[in-house]
């Protein structure tokens, strides 16, 4: 599979790599022998890129990550892990105590000296903008706790106050056929600071499938039943914050205009693949069919034109009005 350069950091990741949220919690029930066989089969298929975080399973997903590498000594993965929300979000948290623990958790739980990629976790706004907290960040740098350092957001604003930092090498986003405000600004500014993009949500919960209806019924444990509308974190996590059942009818439609040779899935993938700016995107997979047939999309040919259009067109009517004015 084709890698892309974060160039800050002069780090590699395929531009399909593999989100692990699923693989820790919060979409339902796990399976540790399915967990792995993900992992294994993303690997095999060139993915050479797991996103992760510490709360995801509190922890289970990074130590289901370890499980997998210790025994790949080989295989070279880039891992990416997020901190910042297994305390009380409020600035005054983002402190270098905090990381440092913070840090020490993760690099247990993965099982190595130095991480890869550390990304603060959808902070508070006003974290962005305070000098102290990259300053803390750089120290974890200079202790060789990681190797490199980037944010998470949620608005394209935070995006670019982020973007601004001379040591930010990496901002991820939510960016799919229905999340496309990022490409006005925030992608052409990372491009000009060699700011690496790792998109996020790319399915915007699966709606991108084309496999639910609105008779749908999610588990009582999964973030699609519990905050569908922000109940425990940014509604925009969820379903990209359209309202399901438009995202639903726009899903259908999105279906439709898919080329001979793609899934809605695959369609979407290789719009964001497309994007100019981005370094990888990082759906997730439940199963091991799900992970190969995400992989597969990297090496479907580039979209038609007119395909193209037609997506965009379909934003505009049917979902730009609900998401442009709040992220």
């Amino acid at each position: 599979m084709d890698e892309r350069t974060f160039d800050r950091s002069q780090q590699h990741a395929s531009v399909i790599g593999l989100g692990t949220w699923q693989l820790g919690a919060d979409w339902g029930d796990v399976d540790d022998k399915e967990a792995l066989a993900v992992l294994e089969t993303a690997a095999e298929s060139g993915v050479t890129f797991f996103d992760t975080a510490d709360v995801y399973g509190d922890g289970r997903s990074e130590q289901t990550i370890a499980s997998f590498l210790s025994g790949r000594p080989d295989l070279h993965v880039l891992v990416a892990t997020k901190m910042g929300r297994r305390v009380d979000q409020i600035p005054e948290n983002y402190v270098l105590d905090n990381f440092r623990a913070w840090n020490d958790r993760s690099r247990r739980n993965l099982g190595v000296d130095r991480i890869d990629l550390v990304q603060l976790h959808c902070p508070p706004t006003p974290v962005y903008s305070t000098d102290e907290v990259f300053d803390a960040l750089d120290t974890l740098v200079e202790e060789e706790r990681i190797a490199a350092y980037g944010v998470s957001v949620e608005t394209c604003a935070e995006a670019l106050t982020a973007i601004a930092r001379p040591n930010v090498a990496s901002v991820q986003i939510i960016l799919n056929p229905f999340r496309m405000k990022p490409l006005r600004e925030v992608l052409p500014a990372a491009r000009e600071a060699g700011v690496g993009i790792i998109a996020r949500v790319p399915l915007a919960s699966g709606l991108l499938s084309g496999k639910y209806t609105k008779d749908t019924v999610f588990a009582a444990n999964d973030h699609r039943t519990y905050n569908r509308h922000g109940e425990a974190f940014d509604q925009g996590e969820t379903f990209s914050g359209v309202d399901y059942a438009t995202g639903v009818e726009a899903a259908a439609e999105f279906a439709a205009l898919a080329p001979e040779g793609y899934t809605p899935a695959q369609l979407a993938l290789r719009w964001i693949v497309s994007q100019p700016g981005v370094t990888t995107v990082i759906p997730g997979a439940r199963s091991p069919e799900q992970a190969r047939a995400n992989a597969a999309a990297a090496r479907l040919p580039e979209l038609p034109a007119a395909t193209l259009t037609a997506i965009r067109d379909l934003y505009d009517r049917r979902i730009k009005d609900q998401v442009e004015g709040r992220w």
